[in-house]
């Protein structure tokens, strides 16, 4: 099996396969609530729940603000934290499934010809797909509670980019390594949680002490949180020198991903 020689080979096979990869992320979305009798509608309604649940127990119950010196409402900690935790979902979801998509694929993984490596790109854009359902729920809520939104919504874009990068370079290699490493997915399970309380998601990272404030900017998610709040929340324009960096490295991680993935997939239907 040939190894990508070049960083953007991690956009080829996307190209190359994307009827097939967003079929499959279709069939994976629709699959999600087949049978119910809501169907699709519930990727509507789950955010917006959630969205209020947010709102009842942190602004009602809890009396959270999201900075003490500040005069802010319940809706907009609640949007604060739905905001974060909506980002953080692209990178949990994928991560937490990565491990196991070979596993409970194997009949793709016994067919010669099949594309193995756009599984990640199937489980992102199904995640995608749901953070769009997401956005479009936050969108009407600010709407509602402000009247308006920033106009630097549309750089949300910009932001996501080198996440993308970087939960597909993630994905790979866990994909890899869960075959050969079945305790995978359990370990993974725990890492994202511990990283979800790391990232400043129901907290401000000023919050932190300064003693261990390290753990919060060690933490990748922390970045595109931070990021996220400020196009559309806040209104500021993104960090682009962060953007850029961030890009670059998320390009790197992607591609050293991939080619752990395409190193070890000879060995995947042997093991399964």
């Amino acid at each position: 099996m040939s190894l990508p020689r070049q960083p953007f080979a991690v956009f080829q096979s996307f190209w190359k396969h994307r009827t097939l990869i967003f079929n499959l992320a279709r069939r994976d979305v629709l699959g999600r609530y087949s049978g119910s009798f809501l169907g699709l509608m519930w990727s509507f309604f789950n955010p917006l729940l959630m969205l209020c649940v947010y709102t009842f127990v942190f602004g009602v119950v809890f009396k959270a603000r999201w900075s003490p010196n500040e005069s802010t409402s319940i809706l907009e900690f609640a949007v604060v934290l739905f905001a974060g935790l909506l980002v953080f979902g692209i990178f949990s979801e994928c991560v937490n499934r990565a491990p196991s998509l070979m596993l409970q694929n194997p009949g793709f993984v016994k067919r010669v010809i099949f594309p193995l490596e756009i599984m990640p790109w199937v489980v992102l854009c199904s995640s995608l797909f749901h953070t769009l359902i997401s956005l479009v729920v936050l969108a009407l809520v600010m709407l509602i509670g402000f009247g308006s939104l920033p106009y630097t919504w549309p750089l949300i874009v910009l932001v996501l980019l080198p996440l993308v990068l970087f939960v597909m370079g993630i994905a790979w290699a866990l994909a890899a390594l869960g075959v050969y490493l079945r305790d995978l997915s359990q370990t993974i399970n725990i890492v994202t949680t511990v990283m979800m309380y790391l990232s400043p998601i129901f907290y401000p990272a000023s919050a932190v002490p300064e003693g261990f404030r390290w753990a919060i900017e060690w933490n990748p998610m922390s970045s595109f949180i931070e990021q996220t709040r400020a196009v559309l929340i806040w209104g500021r324009l993104p960090d682009f020198a962060s953007l850029a960096a961030m890009t670059a490295g998320g390009l790197v991680v992607a591609w050293l991903g991939l080619a752990l993935f395409q190193h070890a997939r000879d060995g995947f239907a042997d093991v399964l």
